[in-house]
């Protein structure tokens, strides 16, 4: 079976069940299928009467009467294969990752084998929890910072929301923005019915390829600011699969390539700045990724 299959079923009384054969029997997969969809982040499960569902990767997880048990299998997502990030930071509470282009933030219903959270995770101390505090886009490249314990993660979130860690991006574009914009300045231009602020200088023109450079700060945090910007000024970003036109031929050259913030655990200002991206190393294929 090689389409979409997106099954959720609730335990019958009766008896107990084994999680991978329930979710073989209902959904018409084989249980190696299943079992490898498991290990991939594609099957969860809610407990009767608790709230929310989690996943599940052990193909001999016990389900008991009354348990939502679900399994959204999509071959082509489960196929996929992406570099592995790099740890660049850790001093414990936090860790700073070095996010390839491809690689998801954190992971969908159909599987999180392709997300940096479950691939912190796997390479990660045991036990110790990892939990994603802002992200960046699947097509980008760069800087990440995830939390390992509650107490970090509210405290990077609230510091993100009020705007104190400053964020950095580097960006090619289509055509010499100096022309039409000037060497530096802000792009002003509302995106989903709210005020979006983009400033920008320009690093470097490509005469050759009548591409520019460029190093961007956000003032406001929308969805694809960066991409949604600049495509509406006339220079998309180069090789954005979902903004401008013929322009898909490349990876896109959108990066995260900059942090600046106050430690939480001494005070002390950190800064990071990682504008050439790195030899990723390969996603190795362990139990997170076979």
């Amino acid at each position: 079976m090689n389409k979409r299959t997106i099954v959720k079923l609730r335990v019958p009384a009766g008896r107990i069940q084994i999680a991978s054969s329930f979710l073989a029997s209902a959904s018409g997969l084989s249980k190696i299928k299943v079992k490898r969809a498991m290990i991939k982040g594609a099957a969860w499960l809610r407990r009767a009467g608790r709230r929310p569902m989690r996943r599940i990767r052990r193909a001999t997880m016990k389900l008991y009467p009354g348990d939502l048990a679900a399994i959204y299998y999509d071959p082509a997502i489960l196929e996929r294969s992406v570099p592995g990030a790099v740890n660049i930071f850790d001093p414990g509470a936090y860790s700073i990752w070095d996010k390839p282009p491809g690689m998801l933030s954190q992971g969908t219903l159909f599987g999180d084998h392709c997300a940096l959270v479950r691939f912190a995770e796997t390479r990660t101390r045991p036990n110790r929890p990892v939990f994603l505090v802002h992200r960046i886009d699947r097509e980008a490249s760069g800087l990440i910072i995830l939390a390992h314990d509650k107490n970090m993660a509210a405290i990077f979130s609230k510091a993100f929301a009020r705007g104190t860690i400053e964020k950095t991006y580097q960006v090619t574009v289509t055509g010499n923005v100096d022309k039409n914009l000037g060497p530096s300045g802000a792009i002003e231009l509302p995106l989903d019915g709210k005020t979006a602020q983009t400033e920008f200088q320009i690093l470097e023109y490509d005469r050759d390829l009548d591409r520019t450079r460029l190093q961007i700060k956000l003032l406001t945090g929308r969805r694809h600011q960066i991409r949604r910007h600049f495509n509406k000024v006339g220079h998309p970003v180069v090789g954005d699969p979902l903004y401008g036109r013929d322009n898909k031929a490349h990876g896109m050259r959108l990066r995260a390539s900059g942090l600046k913030f106050s430690c939480p655990l001494n005070g002390n200002l950190l800064s990071f700045e990682q504008t050439q991206i790195p030899d990723y190393p390969p996603w190795v294929q362990n139990e997170a990724s076979r």
